[in-house]
């Protein structure tokens, strides 16, 4: 599941739905079309979703008959499920096993000693992992409750490979190539597209260390002790300290995080700051069990990796002349991409892009979306900006997807904002993304029913007997959009394919909006009521 917060539980995007339920009437149905079961109304409802709004679009794929039409003709919120555009966009314009490559170039000679009388830099490539995710098989770590949803969701399951994993490997073959000490500067190069914010919190590059967190890990203490605080990665460019105490049993959480985000980084003693309180006997969300997570946002990315490369540097025994903390020196690059061959250094090569949707996806990795969206613009004319970005994917869905502009309305590629689409467009993208030579890649993406990503807790269907089937036959897209005050889920939102007990293949769209809530709880209920839906919708097609 991924939560979009906007300091912190402000705003939770992940798909949202705008269209009246209407007692399930108010349809765009035509005459062709079934009345939505009784079953599914049932759920649609109940006393909870009194105020609430409804959209559903069923499709057969094998014979392109709309089966059930709700409300699919208007704007709906959709948040995370944008990423069905832009992740799918970007595996057709990329393809696949498209892998990114990030070299290192030298500025400047190395004379016999071993000295490079210049500069080092390292020019970004859009690697939206750079080795920090590799396990040993050189699989990527993908984890059901990601770090990036930490602050939202209240924890997070952390991957086991080292964050740090791909600068050491640049540096060490920057030893290997007989650098031993660097005169000049360390220069990251983080041309390759226009910096765009993300969600008013900073600036997304093209470099990224740990997804441009660090990881806070706590464990708890002895009553009115001090809790167990550390961090990850660590690097001079940010530390963090603690006044974090372990209350008493049944006393209330309060973890604070200062500064969130941290505007220092590039200055030495960059520091973050934890207090409050942790109960004593407190059971962590999601996992049950310790540790808990919490993140602080790498805000300047460019000046954070480039402290990074120079402690990575140093470790390979490599010496660097210059301040490793310190604003990166863009102002000593050369002309983009004058780079000499006979200079590169060491390359770092990523998993392929496929392997990378499957993180966007499962996840509802944000930052990874959107720059899925910059990467697409790149590749397919030239663009450098989100407008650019944006203008060039709905060229392609007007013209290849027959998808009309008015059906959709993007600010980014993760959705954000007031992001919305009509129900239709979603299942004409999905049902188009079957022809494309992109799509087996974009299918295994999708978070699995039951199983895995975003929809591994959604589980509650399996209690009935007749609905268990269909675990692992749903592969879709889950998308939270939540705001207030009132506190209030605008939108939860489930688009994709299901594999239906008849064997037949249908593509689907089902949202809600406008539903009170008081917790996290409250939204983790209508995910389990949206996978019993689509568990009802496999059973009776």
């Amino acid at each position: 599941m991924a939560l979009h917060p906007t300091n912190r539980f402000r705003q939770l995007c992940l798909a949202l739905a705008l269209v009246p339920l209407a007692a399930c009437g108010d349809s765009d149905s035509d005459a062709a079309t079934e009345p939505v079961p009784a079953e599914i109304s049932r759920v649609m409802q109940k006393s909870v979703y009194k105020d609430a709004v409804w959209s559903l679009h069923v499709v057969d794929l094998g014979s392109g008959r709309t089966i059930y039409d709700m409300n699919s003709t208007r704007p709906t919120l959709i948040a995370s499920v944008r990423k069905l555009f832009s992740v799918g966009m970007a595996l057709d314009q990329l393809g696949p096993q498209h892998r990114f490559v990030t070299p290192v170039y030298r500025q400047g000679a190395v004379d016999a000693a071993g000295t490079l009388q210049g500069d080092l830099i390292l020019v970004a490539s859009g690697d939206l992992t750079m080795g920090g995710r590799t396990k040993p098989d050189g699989s990527l770590a993908i984890t059901n409750f990601d770090h990036n949803e930490a602050n939202a969701l209240g924890n997070a399951l952390l991957s086991a490979p080292d964050p740090l994993a791909g600068y050491d490997a640049l540096a060490a073959q920057v030893a290997a190539a007989g650098v031993k000490k660097v005169t000049g500067d360390v220069v990251i190069d983080d041309r390759l597209f226009q910096p765009f914010n993300f969600r008013g919190e900073f600036d997304v590059r093209p470099i990224f260390v740990n997804d441009d967190t660090v990881d806070v890990v706590i464990n708890p203490g002895s009553s009115g002790g001090a809790a167990s605080v550390d961090w990850r990665p660590k690097s001079a460019a940010f530390t963090v300290q603690s006044t974090l105490l372990t209350g008493a049993q049944g006393s209330e959480l309060d973890i604070d995080l200062t500064p969130e985000p941290p505007a220092c980084i590039g200055a030495p003693g960059c520091t973050g700051s934890v207090s409050g309180n942790l109960p004593a006997g407190f059971v962590p969300p999601l996992t049950n069990q310790y540790p808990l997570i919490r993140t602080f946002r790498i805000s300047e990315p460019s000046n954070y990796a480039r402290t990074v490369f120079i402690e990575a540097l140093g470790r390979a025994g490599v010496e660097v002349a210059a301040a490793p903390v310190k604003p990166n020196p863009v102002q000593a690059l050369p002309a983009q991409g004058s780079y000499a061959a006979s200079a590169r250094l060491a390359q770092l090569t990523s998993q392929p892009y496929g392997d990378y949707a499957k993180l966007i996806q499962k996840v509802s990795y944000n930052i990874g979306a959107d720059t899925s969206l910059m990467l697409f613009g790149l590749a397919a004319n030239g663009s450098t900006t989100v407008a650019g970005a944006l203008a060039a994917e709905q060229n392609v869905l007007s013209t290849q997807f027959k998808i009309a502009p008015s059906d959709l309305h993007f600010i980014d590629g993760s959705g954000g904002g007031e992001t919305t689409a009509t129900g239709r467009s979603i299942t004409t993208l999905l049902a188009g993304m079957t022809r494309r030579t992109a799509y087996t890649a974009y299918f295994d993406a999708l978070p699995i029913l039951g199983v895995d990503g975003s929809l591994s807790f959604v589980t509650d269907f399996e209690a009935d007997p007749t609905l268990a089937g269909a675990k692992g036959q749903v592969h879709a897209k889950t998308g939270t959009y939540v705001s207030g005050p009132p506190l209030t889920l605008k939108g939860q939102a489930l688009a994709g394919y299901m594999n239906a007990r008849s064997g037949r293949q249908l593509v689907f769209m089902l949202a809600v909006n406008n539903v009170p809530i008081s917790s996290i709880n409250d939204v983790l209920a209508v995910f389990q009521d949206e996978g019993t839906i689509a568990a009802i919708l496999w059973k009776v097609q």
